[in-house]
């Protein structure tokens, strides 16, 4: 093992440096200033009531089409089991978080992977896969900066979407952390906003924006699948962390979140750029779609470089990537996914330079 400072790229969170600390103690301050009773209750399985509402407002949505979760990983998995049956079809883009697949495939769903371009998931083959008969119960669809792919869906393949779970009966599951991360311009407007069919549920999470710590995450959907979901809540936990959602709720009240969203984007626009010219000029042949924003980058090595040996080769050296296949039903052997955002610009470079000799070393044994 390496004695050197260990230089992550596997893990989506902010580093410290860029998390509003005195923000969120001065807003746990306020919270239990303004609301001691609210806040140290039980609540109940919707979430802490003014969070509740400030999100539906942010969205422009009744406030029972809103749902707070302990992570937007739960609200995934909430989803995913009111939707999901073993059997039932999914798609999902390709590549997709790692995490998703591994939840649907726990669930028994038949997976199918649609291939993202630098605009977003390939519509045309989407299409061929519904006219070939296959009836997905919902697409997962991560819109903006995805991950791990960091692209774009396009206002134009939006609305195709959109059109096409309107035909086919399916839903269109918005994962989306990401939107407010653009470096220099927001993302076209959300598939809930566009959604005319009530076809689109929507997820979110403050852990981008605001620190990792709080999970604090939601759903935004049809006020009756919403309803439906918040009684298996009840039942599964009584209700998500009023603490925490207390906290956040002062955080963004107050103003901190737009100001927190400031400070991420800035430091995430440079990481990216810094860690971007690393790759270019210490990695030969390499080849990577710069990201408009979000925490990833996802690079395809040359075809001599295999992941499963790449990998523990620049462990051995003190930094951490996460493999393609990781994010694959199949294939992704020669690719990685690098996460830009807890790694200061001069971390960066160095562990750039440290993957870039375990490249070598790797080349060398073939």
């Amino acid at each position: 093992m390496t004695s050197e400072q260990l230089i992550s790229f596997a893990r989506g969170a902010p580093s410290l440096d860029i998390v509003d600390v005195a923000g969120l103690r001065a807003a746990a301050a306020r919270a239990f200033d303004w609301d001691p009773a609210g806040i140290t209750a039980y609540g109940t399985s919707v979430g802490y009531p003014p969070l509740r509402k400030w999100i539906a407002n942010k969205h422009g949505v009744a406030v029972e089409q809103v749902l707070v979760t302990n992570g937007s990983l739960q609200a995934d998995a909430f989803l995913f089991d009111h939707l999901v049956r073993p059997g039932d079809a999914v798609v999902v883009e390709k590549p997709t978080y790692d995490r998703t697949l591994l939840s649907l495939r726990q669930r028994g769903a038949q997976v199918h992977q649609v291939t993202l371009a630098e605009d977003g998931i390939d519509i045309d083959e989407l299409r061929a896969l519904l006219e070939s008969g296959v009836r997905p119960k919902l697409a997962h669809i991560i819109p903006n900066f995805q991950n791990p792919a960091g692209v774009t869906l396009s206002l134009a393949k939006r609305q195709a979407l959109l059109d096409l779970a309107a035909q086919y009966g399916f839903t269109v599951f918005e994962d989306d952390p990401y939107a407010e991360l653009g470096f220099t311009a927001a993302p076209p407007a959300s598939l809930l906003s566009l959604d005319t069919s009530g076809s689109v549920v929507h997820a979110s999470s403050f852990t981008k924006t605001v620190c990792p710590g709080v999970r604090v995450g939601y759903l935004v959907g049809p006020a009756t699948l919403i309803g439906e979901i918040a009684k298996n809540a009840t039942n599964l936990y009584i209700s998500p962390g009023q603490v925490a959602e207390g906290i956040v709720y002062q955080f963004c009240a107050a103003g901190d979140l737009d100001r927190s969203i400031v400070t991420i984007r800035t430091a995430l626009a440079e990481r990216a750029e810094r860690l971007a010219a690393a790759l270019r000029e210490h990695i030969p042949g390499i080849r990577f779609t710069m990201p408009g924003g979000g925490y990833f980058l996802w690079v395809e090595l040359p075809a001599d470089v295999e992941v499963d040996l790449l990998v523990p080769a620049a462990a051995a050296r003190g930094v951490a990537v996460v493999k393609g296949s990781d994010f694959l039903l199949e294939g992704g052997h020669h690719a990685l996914r690098l996460a830009f955002c807890a790694v200061t610009p001069d971390q960066a470079e160095e562990g750039v330079r440290r993957l870039a000799d375990a490249v070598r070393e790797v080349q060398k044994r073939d």
